[in-house]
């Protein structure tokens, strides 16, 4: 039986400069892999899943006509002005998404490339039937170190810890937050004006969304990738050179 998605939007971060890539003429997202922009992987996806143009958001920012100029009408568009975190960039296209949509799934424009259509829509399937608030992607990778973690507590609460604020003890977790998230659009957008900034950075952060939502006791869950590879941060030149030569 196939999943009605009349009802689910996605919302994908786009915005991004890429600073440590040395983007200078266009987004981190448009830097190609198998001789084509990363983000049109995820895009490409979410289209043979099912999804409308009018349900796929992509939240643009630095250089965007050049996403405008690959993508034209098959996707819509929403711009961040100024670069204030990913929650305030998933919180500009949630509000954009059509009235009728309930659930949001929200990723990272530079690191779903490798994700599947079966990966995704079951995350989503699990999201609703399990009645969730918020649901979040974990996987679990040899090499954390330069991430924050996944810590389970024997209380069963669940939190994202940043890199640091690790104790030793924790440092030994090698489950990480992948970013991707699902979340119930009403509490998102009745959330977001109230929901405290990161510290260090000053701006907001999807990871405080899970904070936000176990201290409001809502109903959240983590679920690790059956396949960990399928999530695939590119934030060197040497991962984009690795995440080229898997896409050729």
């Amino acid at each position: 039986m196939t999943q009605d998605l009349s009802k689910i939007g996605v919302v994908i971060l786009a915005a991004g400069k890429g600073t440590r890539l040395n983007c200078t003429d266009q987004p981190k997202v448009m830097l190609e892999i198998g001789e084509r922009p990363i983000v049109c992987y995820i895009v490409e996806t979410l289209k043979q899943a099912g999804f409308t143009k009018d349900q796929i958001c992509l939240v643009i920012g630095f250089q965007e006509q050049k996403v405008r100029d690959y993508f034209s009408n098959k996707v819509s568009y929403m711009t961040q002005e100024e670069q204030l975190g990913t929650a305030h960039a998933a919180h500009i296209g949630i509000k954009s998404l059509p009235k009728e949509i309930e659930t949001v799934l929200v990723m990272g424009g530079d690191d779903s490339a490798f994700y599947t259509k079966k990966t995704l829509l079951n995350f989503i399937k699990k999201h609703n039937e399990n009645n969730c608030t918020l649901s979040l992607l974990s996987a679990e990778i040899e090499d954390p170190t330069m991430l924050g973690r996944i810590v389970r507590y024997t209380d069963k609460s669940i939190a994202i810890v940043e890199k640091e604020y690790l104790t030793d003890e924790q440092k030994e977790i090698k489950e990480i937050s992948t970013g991707t998230f699902c979340f119930d659009r009403e509490w998102f957008e009745g959330m977001f004006p109230d929901m405290p900034k990161l510290k260090k950075l000053g701006e907001w952060g999807l990871p405080t969304a899970l904070a936000v939502a176990r201290g409001e006791e809502k109903k959240y869950q983590v679920i690790r990738l059956d396949d960990s590879g399928e999530w695939f941060g590119i934030n060197t030149v040497e991962e984009l050179e690795k995440a080229n030569k898997l896409k050729q």
